[in-house]
């Protein structure tokens, strides 16, 4: 079975992705609510697939983004943000994100990323 990590600092969003992410038949091993929580649980967990906020407290997502593929250039991240401007999505495609989708989060387009990339791991 494919493992997701969610990282959002919003609960409600982490509780949308993980209804649609389970829905898929994915498991989720574990959330994180910041990018320096996000890249210590990526350690413990090596999950499949990640779902990366840009916008937190702290360690934003891209900074979180670029720490993780340092430790593994073979992680597969979807960001998953508000901010849709193409700078961001330039950068985070750059730095290793393997797709961008922009909240409010459409299902068809966040399960069609997905499924993707299931197939990648």
């Amino acid at each position: 079975m494919k493992t997701v990590m969610i990282v959002d600092d919003a609960g409600f969003t982490r509780s949308i992705l993980r209804t649609i992410i389970e829905s898929l038949g994915f498991t989720v091993v574990t959330e994180a609510k910041s990018g320096e929580e996000a890249i210590m649980l990526y350690r413990m967990y090596r999950p499949d697939l990640i779902t990366m906020d840009i916008s937190m407290p702290g360690m934003d997502g891209l900074a979180a983004l670029e720490k993780i593929m340092e430790i593994d250039q073979q992680a597969k991240v979807i960001i998953c943000t508000a901010r849709g401007q193409k700078d961001l999505i330039v950068r985070a495609i750059s730095v290793g994100a393997i797709d961008y989708v922009v909240k409010p989060l459409q299902r068809d387009r966040l399960e069609l990323s997905i499924q993707k990339i299931a197939t990648r791991c």
